[in-house]
């Protein structure tokens, strides 16, 4: 009664409390009390209601901080409640029974006296219907009460009793916490968990060529895993485990032991109908690990490239100890943007940075066989031995192609003094080779690359055997030997930047100017072509941002470049980029699209006009982030009407990109696509007369520019006559890249291909040749970046045209892009090599289509020009057997050194792009300007 008088007094409402459950329970209990006193003696009476306060007991343990987690609290909450009731009913039994039915005459003759535990024992067994019939209840009152037992017992043993045993069967599997190996590494994964997303990471993390990977990945998600995804992590059960919980609770990070973790992996939904939202709930979840842990590396997943100066607000975020954000626009529009300047390139990186294993047959056809070759390969980094050091990087590159059957493409190249470093790619010969200098390389597998570490002159000098070249019996002692202690290839000893530094230059030899002076069969080439070197260039003309690596302009009003009809000038070599969007669409950012082709390491007059088609709304949203490059343009209207497409000169562009922003179907995700699809068949199916004389006079004003590229609808096998390039008569010959958000919707891009919806994204026709791409190539990036803090640098390098965080702290201001000066310091940034395409139909390197060695062309390019050659774009029917060639090109990744060449071969390749200034402030490009002019497309 005390009891009852401090929760009177403490409860706030007075009333409620009167009428709650537990004050009815005091009711019926505490008079009896009195009664027993004044008839002195005992009667239980309704005591058994007690036994309702059991369900108060789960509130208690959360004030002890006893129980934590919403499984324990629901847990309790079930179990007590079941036991209560249970309790209570065998009270009343126990009464009633022993008691004998009030309303005979006389009352209470016909009692029948059971035990308290017998009355527990009847009500189970009753409950549970399976009613042995030994002990059953003789009074009417007891057998009317038991009719309401079962009807509530049974609905209340339904509902608890196998929540119960869901919520201890979840508990013994993905409860709990992760206790970790000795001397084993564990990763965390959360954000987006699907079987999709998951069997793509797992496929690449865990694939045999990152030879023994001692990491165990825990994956901790507030959803329970479906069935699907449950079998995905029983079949990798020895690495893999699942914990349910969420990351912004700190609880669930501490189970997960979090910080001792090597690092945290976070997922985005690539699909998610809202971009912005999702990449603010995956930064909160940086926010929380961050201040659970601030030291744990953590790599994330975003949607928008704005979205990543966010994560500079977070103190604790530190690109140096391996933080990182792999930017899926920026990623996704940088490949589709280098896939403008040299088709298929997109393809060709996509396969590097994704762990495959290639298997060639002869039931398939040359040209897939050549391709899957290609797919085997990855990127690895590795320390070059002391026999490189002192030489430049073409003749390091030259040594590891012919020695070691290695593609270097890339070192590591210090400050002046020494304290950071950054990516150099094919420097040329400014750049040498210092101890300890960390290489890039392109091969099968990480055991290949060992062979720059351990390569030794003595002991190497004269082995043909490249399976031979392992640790040497030198011991370290001599000089040019690289055995000591190596590396895992894919662990970096430091993180390095993307560009912005100014290398450690090395004592020039020849630039390639001079190199090509002196070759005796380049001066032939000399007496039969144009001059090496441009014409002279007024650097006034041209403006570039404050970092030096994009062209830039004032701004320019979104009116002024607005193509109202038909333009007058005829466009020709442009790029087309038709958007799907309206008005509330999200942003896609077109400005990481833009931004690769508007580099610094281009001329102005190289720069290609782009054209942008779709909605005019949605248009100038866009605008705001693309008004200071120049050579922009935009038509209003649908992509899909195909007098917008011919006002454009679709058959005349270099590229014509298909890009969709409008929200996905949660509901039938094969329709993500049907806007995209819908436009590429569109234009494939248009045809294009030649009879207003408008292509013939813009095939002559481009013939002095583009000679040497091959005509679209050139027969493969071809013949030695050289034609100019000409306009594309029929659709199906327009160079053509679709971004696709649904893997399986390449089947409907080709008609001529394999339409197994089965068929993985990389083995399909679209994507080998380069016309297709998917985000979901993406996601290998994730593990990727992992193993190789610098792989993500590498490759932002590479297709982002220069972006630089100095750049994305001017963007994470939001005013926009910056003019600058043209000081030197900005020249010099200018100086990075740049993607391209060398033609072999015609040009200084024409003679080794003819039936040549990739070896030789390798050699020769990269001596007289310091050009890198990484693979071949090849006409996909190069048979005689083939009626009717198709224009379809296929993409080869490093060929093999013996590999045979053919004239309508096109070569991809690192350009080394160095800009000086003379006395008059004439910029000058010392690549060699001839095969620029008739190579590359």
């Amino acid at each position: 009664m005390v009891y009852f008088f401090i929760r009177f007094v403490a409860a706030p409402d007075k009333l409620w409390f009167l009428i709650e459950l537990y004050s009815f329970v005091d009711y019926f209990t505490i008079p009896p009390s009195f009664v027993a006193i004044y008839l002195d003696q005992t009667w239980l009476g309704l005591r058994f209601l007690r036994a309702l306060r059991l369900m108060s007991i789960p509130e208690i343990l959360q004030y002890l901080n006893l129980i934590k987690t919403t499984n324990q609290i629901r847990f309790s909450q079930l179990v007590l409640l079941f036991l209560s009731c249970w309790l209570t009913a065998a009270g009343f039994i126990h009464l009633v029974e022993n008691s004998g039915d009030v309303f005979n005459d006389p009352p209470f003759v016909n009692p029948q006296y059971l035990t308290y535990w017998e009355c527990v024992y009847i009500i189970i067994v009753t409950v549970s219907t399976v009613g042995y019939g030994d002990i059953y209840c003789k009074t009417v009152t007891g057998r009317f009460f038991m009719v309401f037992v079962i009807l509530g017992g049974l609905a209340l043993f339904a509902h608890a009793v196998p929540e119960i045993l869901i919520l201890i069967g979840n508990r013994t599997r993905y409860g709990g916490t992760y206790k970790k190996e000795n001397g084993k590494k564990h990763i965390v994964l959360c954000g987006h968990i699907t079987y999709d997303s998951v069997s793509n990471f797992l496929s690449d993390f865990l694939h045999k060529d990152r030879e023994d990977v001692e990491v165990e990945i825990i994956f901790i998600h507030k959803q329970m895993p479906g069935l699907d995804l449950e079998g995905l992590f029983k079949r990798n059960f020895t690495q893999v485990e699942f914990f349910q919980g969420s990351v912004m609770d700190a609880n669930d990070l501490e189970r997960v032991n979090i910080k001792e973790a090597d690092a945290c992996l976070v997922l985005c939904n690539k699909y998610a109908d809202d971009p912005d939202a999702e990449d603010a709930a995956n930064i909160m979840r940086v926010i929380s690990i961050k201040n659970y842990h601030d030291g744990i590396k953590i790599i994330i997943q975003l949607m928008q490239y704005h979205n990543k100066a966010y994560l500079l607000n977070i103190p604790s975020w530190d690109w140096k100890r391996g933080d990182d954000a792999v930017c899926l626009a920026e990623l996704k529009l940088g490949f589709i943007a280098q896939s403008c300047l040299a088709p298929g390139f997109s393809t060709l990186m996509a396969n590097l940075f994704t762990m495959r294993s290639y298997k060639t047959s002869e039931d398939m056809e040359l040209w897939q066989n050549h391709y899957l070759q290609g797919t085997g390969m990855e990127m690895y980094t590795e320390y070059l031995s002391s026999a490189f050091v002192g030489l430049t990087f073409p003749k390091a590159a030259e040594m590891c192609f012919t020695k070691l059957k290695l593609l270097l493409i890339a070192t590591e190249a210090r400050s002046e003094d020494g304290s950071e470093s950054c990516i150099a790619i094919n420097p040329g010969a400014t750049v040498k080779i210092e101890q300890g200098t960390q290489g890039f390389f392109i091969a099968q597998s990480a055991d290949e690359v060992k062979r720059a570490f351990y390569y030794c002159k003595s002991c190497h000098g004269d082995v043909t055997d490249v399976r031979a070249i392992k640790k040497c019996r030198c011991k370290g002692t001599n000089a040019s030997c690289g055995n000591g202690k190596a590396d895992k290839p894919y662990e970096s000893s430091r993180r390095v930047s993307s560009v912005g530094l100014k290398p450690r230059i090395g004592s020039r030899t020849n630039s390639p100017t001079d190199v090509l002076a002196t070759t005796p069969e380049e001066k032939t080439v000399q007496n039969s072509t144009a001059p090496l070197l441009p014409s002279p260039v007024d650097a006034s003309q041209e403006i570039f941002d404050v970092t030096g690596m994009f062209h830039w302009i004032p701004e320019k009003l979104f009116e002024d470049c607005v193509i109202q009809e038909r333009p007058q000038e005829v466009l020709s070599n442009h790029v087309i980029v038709c958007v799907f969007a309206d008005s509330s669409s999200p942003l896609m950012g077109l400005r990481n699209l833009v931004m690769p082709l508007r580099a610094s390491n281009f001329h102005y007059e190289e720069l290609k006009t782009v054209v942008l088609v779709g909605d005019e709304d949605y248009m100038r949203r866009e605008w705001k982030c693309l008004y200071n490059f120049p050579k922009i343009l935009v038509l209003p209207g649908s992509p899909l009407n195909r007098a917008n497409l011919r006002a454009v000169y679709v058959n005349l562009c270099d590229m014509c990109v298909i890009l969709s922003a409008k929200h996905h179907s949660a509901e039938d995700t094969t329709l993500a696509d049907k806007e995209a699809i819908l436009c590429s068949l569109n234009i494939k199916a248009m045809t294009f007369d030649d009879s207003i004389g408008l292509l013939q006079s813009s095939a002559q004003k481009v013939t002095t520019s583009t000679e040497g590229v091959l005509p679209p609808g050139f027969n493969p096998l071809g013949s030695p006559i050289k034609l100019p390039r000409k306009t594309s008569t029929y659709g199906a010959n327009i160079p053509m890249i679709t971004e696709l958000a649904n893997d399986c919707n390449v089947q409907f891009l080709d008609q001529d291909d394999d339409d197994d919806p089965d068929t993985e994204l990389y083995m399909t026709q679209p994507f080998s040749c380069g016309t297709a791409f998917a985000v979901s190539v993406l996601d290998s990036l994730m593990s990727t970046t992992y193993f190789n803090d610098n792989a993500l640098t590498l490759i932002r390098t590479l297709i982002t045209g220069g972006a630089t965080p100095e750049l994305e702290q001017i963007l994470a201001e939001g005013a926009g892009m910056q003019g600058g000066y043209n000081s030197s310091d900005i020249m010099t940034n200018r100086n990075r090599c740049r993607v391209g395409q060398i033609s072999l139909y015609q040009g200084p390197l024409s003679h080794y289509g003819d039936n040549g060695k990739y070896s030789d062309l390798f050699v020769a390019a990269l001596k007289n020009y310091s050009i890198l050659c990484i693979g071949l774009y090849r006409f996909r029917d190069t048979s005689n057997d083939v009626k009717c060639p198709s224009s379809k090109r296929y993409v080869i990744t490093n060929p093999s050194d013996d590999f045979l060449l053919m004239p309508t071969d096109q070569v991809f390749c690192f350009i080394p792009c160095n800009f000086t200034t003379n006395v008059k402030g004439v910029i000058l490009n010392k690549v060699n300007k001839n095969i620029l002019s008739h190579t590359i497309r």
